[in-house]
């Protein structure tokens, strides 16, 4: 296998590692906000601040990386119009995902101590969990946004 070809499956598969990642602790977040239960929440919760710690974070970097190679060895400009627009969008992504990393953190510890107690979910769960879900939206059409640029490389 070539450089290229290597460097292109690390970059695709992280990118799907992103998406995949994200998509998949949004449904668990969402399926075990809707019972309620502060100590199913507090587990679902903490495995997504994992999975984000190991996989999210890891193809964060990842990404970057093996891009800008791929930039390099297919002899691309770095400033071409459809990669700034991919660096706008991944930056929009991030400027998302960085306080959903420390909302899922707040929403894990408020959730556990709900459970602890026997107290149900405190008002400023829901809060954040409002802000949590919101900022999905966002996050995800601007990955949607970077595949399509990847793909189409519009002039």
């Amino acid at each position: 296998m070539d450089l290229y070809v290597a460097v292109k499956m690390i970059h695709i598969l992280s990118g799907a590692v992103l998406f995949g990642t994200g998509m998949g602790i949004a449904f668990f977040m969402v399926w075990a906000n809707r019972a309620r239960d502060p100590a199913a929440i507090a587990h679902v919760a903490g495995a997504v601040v994992v999975a984000d710690a190991l996989f999210t974070a890891v193809a964060v970097v990842v990404q970057p990386l093996s891009g800008v190679t791929l930039i390099r060895l297919q002899g691309y400009a770095l400033t071409e119009p459809w990669l700034l627009w991919a660096y706008g969008l991944y930056v929009l992504t991030g400027v998302c995902w960085l306080p959903v990393v420390a909302i899922q953190i707040r929403l894990r510890d408020l959730a556990r101590a709900a459970a602890a107690s026997g107290a149900p979910l405190p008002a400023r769960y829901d809060r954040l969990y409002r802000i949590w879900f919101a900022l999905g939206f966002p996050a995800f059409a601007a990955v949607l946004g970077i595949y399509w640029l990847m793909i189409a490389k519009p002039a």
